[in-house]
C-alpha cells in the first residue's frame, strides 16, 4: 500500500521525539535522534506488546503499546546517522482498528488528527478492496464508530 500512502499522504501525530502515524497494516514511528548517532548507542526492543527505545542510554519510548504487534515482523534503522525509523506490524490489520494512541495512555492523539486518522484507514480499505481505483483524492464521511462510512470524490 506504500502507493496509496505516497499518493495521499500520512496522517502524523506529532511528539517531543518526533512523530508516529499508521496504515492498515502498520505503524511507523520516526524519533530525531542527536546528529551523529552511531547504531551501538541505540537500544530497541520490541515485543509484542511493549516497546523500549533509548538513545545514548536515554529512554525516548518506553511501556505497554495500543495493540499487539507482531514483534518477529517489526524493524528499526537508523537514517543518517540522526533519524531512527521504526515499523510495527500490527496483529489486528482493519480498518477499524486505528490505534487511538502510540503506548497505552502516552502519545495519544487528539480528536482531530483520529478522525483523520479513521478516514485515512477507510480509503486504504477502498484501495485495497478496488485495486484498479484510486482513492487517493477521495473524501470519506460518516460515524466511524458504529455506522458506515459514505465515500464522495472530490
Amino acid at each position: 500500500m506504500s502507493d496509496f500512502d505516497d499518493k495521499s499522504g500520512v496522517v502524523p501525530c506529532k511528539t517531543s521525539w518526533g512523530q508516529w502515524w499508521q496504515t492498515i497494516d502498520e505503524v511507523f514511528i520516526e524519533v530525531d535522534v542527536p546528529k551523529d548517532t552511531k547504531l551501538r548507542e541505540i537500544k530497541c526492543e520490541i515485543k509484542p506488546n511493549s516497546i523500549c527505545v533509548a538513545v545514548k542510554e536515554n529512554t525516548i519510548i518506553d511501556g505497554y503499546l495500543a495493540e499487539t504487534v507482531k514483534a518477529d515482523d517489526s524493524l528499526w534503522t537508523l537514517e543518517d546517522r540522526r533519524l531512527m525509523r521504526i515499523c510495527l506490524v500490527k496483529c489486528h490489520a482493519t480498518a477499524a482498528d486505528c490505534w487511538k494512541s502510540l503506548i497505552r495512555g502516552q502519545y495519544e492523539v487528539d480528536p482531530l488528527t483520529l478522525s483523520e486518522m479513521e478516514k485515512k484507514l477507510t480509503l486504504q480499505r477502498f484501495q485495497m478492496e478496488n485495486p484498479g481505483f484510486d482513492f487517493s483524492g477521495a473524501e470519506v464521511t460518516g460515524n466511524y464508530s458504529g455506522g458506515g462510512p459514505q465515500l464522495s470524490a472530490s
